[in-house]
């Protein structure tokens, strides 16, 4: 229980002298369908049914059924001058289970896609090693792999509800994230067949796209759970994804998570590029800025119901879904309310529970057909508990752009239909 809430306005005034139903738990009984007269859709023989469909060799690379078309990654189109230096979102609202699949996975790109042939690419380590070292991909493909399932999410993940409710889609707020299997060969190995040297304290990764990406990463997380990644959801990289190899950062941001790499150099200090001064810095009130801050602090949101999966079967037993993740752990507990906080109910996690990967959450209630503020709340395996929008605006201000991790609402009208807002 907390205490009451005070509410917001969303741009829309959507709460405006909104009752708000507490909803009840769910009883577990069954729900069946009833017809008043017999459905054609079932007594009758459907057209599927009576000519053979296409044989087993005519798409030779599956793709999705056609009437599932409207699932795609999507842009915002005014949120950059053009797609190359841009970012799509994944549609969290249309996806089940925790793992995404390769064709909907976000992208985020400075200089669009690099292409590059497997057999031209290569990766080179220098700096304060041993022996310097270049390996092609077939080089990489004799060390010893790993198969590890974390999340992806970009820093700016949210980013737009820094000031307040802005896109009305969980797609769009919060879709700057995926989560698949990645193998790779543990950055260790690599490091130690360069041989670091004793003052070897970072490392410097660098992307072979136009844009020349760079990233300073400190040798302790490099050598603990670090992946040279070449293959994600059991094929190799995606294009968009980083194809021929990208580094695999776990539970730290995800402009860390370097694409096309083809050079790590290990020096003794950070090199405070572009990417973590002017960017991927955390801008406070008071107009300091918070440096170094790779990691995603616990997070969740309720993608079902939601603005672009809306309730559409009217009153009675409803089932609530979402996904939860922490950068720095596992996640055992979501908690989530109907009434904007007023009381809160523990969710139902179910599937695997991953270190630094996504977990997914139901909670299965009797909806009387009055408005809802639906809410989910995270907790990390640290005891880290997911703060509301204003707890981190206390600390943080609304200068920032980055690592905004506060609990998101989404508010239900009578009609089913969801929008987003605060509730304060």
């Amino acid at each position: 229980m907390t205490d009451t809430p005070k509410f917001t306005q969303s741009r829309r005034q959507f709460l405006a002298g909104a009752a708000v139903a507490t909803g009840a738990a769910a009883t577990g009984k069954l729900v069946h369908a009833q017809a008043a007269s017999p459905d054609p859709a079932i007594t009758e023989l459907q057209p599927w049914q009576q000519y053979l469909g296409p044989g087993v060799d005519n798409a030779p690379y599956g793709v999705p059924s056609p009437h599932e078309a409207h699932v795609i990654r999507r842009n915002v189109e005014w949120l950059t001058a053009d797609t190359v230096s841009s970012i799509n979102f994944t549609p969290l609202h249309e996806l089940e289970g925790i793992i995404t699949p390769n064709g909907l996975c976000f992208e985020r790109h400075h200089s669009g896609v690099a292409d590059i042939p497997w057999a031209d690419h290569r990766l080179m380590i220098n700096g304060l090693v041993d022996t310097p070292m270049v390996f092609t991909m077939d080089d990489l493909m004799r060390f010893p792999r790993e198969n590890r399932t974390y999340f992806l999410e970009c820093a700016a993940n949210t980013g737009m509800e820094w000031r307040g409710a802005q896109l009305n889609g969980v797609q769009f707020t919060h879709g700057m994230i995926h989560n698949v299997v990645y193998t790779g060969v543990p950055l260790r190995l690599l490091l130690e067949e360069a041989g670091v040297q004793t003052n070897g304290t970072w490392l410097l990764a660098e992307g072979a796209d136009a844009s020349g990406m760079t990233r300073s990463i400190p040798m302790e997380k490099a050598l603990d759970d670090c992946l040279v990644a070449t293959h994600m959801n059991g094929e190799r990289l995606r294009a968009e994804q980083g194809y021929p190899v990208r580094l695999v950062v776990p539970g730290w941001e995800g402009n860390m998570w370097v694409k096309w790499l083809r050079r790590i150099e290990v020096g003794d200090m950070p090199w405070h590029h572009r990417e973590e001064t002017s960017k991927y810095t955390d801008l406070l009130a008071d107009g300091q800025a918070r440096r170094f801050t790779w990691e995603m602090d616990a997070k969740s949101v309720i993608t079902n119901p939601s603005p672009q999966a809306p309730i559409t079967h009217g009153p009675g037993p409803t089932v609530l879904t979402g996904v939860a993740w922490s950068g720095r752990g596992t996640i055992p507990r979501v908690d989530v309310t109907l009434d904007g906080g007023i009381n809160w109910h523990r969710a139902r996690m179910s599937g695997p529970s991953l270190d630094k990967s996504m977990h997914r959450f139901y909670f299965e209630f009797e909806w009387d057909g009055r408005p809802l503020l639906l809410q989910s709340r995270a907790h990390d395996s640290t005891g880290y508990v997911q703060p509301t929008k204003d707890q981190l605006r206390a600390v943080r201000g609304v200068n920032s752009i980055y690592h905004n991790n506060g609990i998101q609402t989404w508010a239900i009208n009578e009609g089913g239909q969801a929008e987003n807002v605060e509730v304060g």
